[in-house]
């Protein structure tokens, strides 16, 4: 019994700590494209003041 208690904040801190793991897998993740977006748009917004 005492083993159970014991064992129950462990899991819920586990959880925790996957929980933000994947939180931060996400964001990195998401890195690449926002900078490949942000490349996109500056060069067609250079080729669209070229037309003016």
């Amino acid at each position: 019994m005492l083993l159970f208690l014991m064992l129950g904040p462990i899991a819920g801190c586990a959880g925790a700590i996957v929980e933000q793991t994947s939180d931060v897998v996400i964001a990195v993740a998401k890195i690449p494209f926002k900078v490949g977006e942000a490349i996109v748009d500056l060069v067609v917004g250079a080729d669209d003041e070229e037309d003016k």
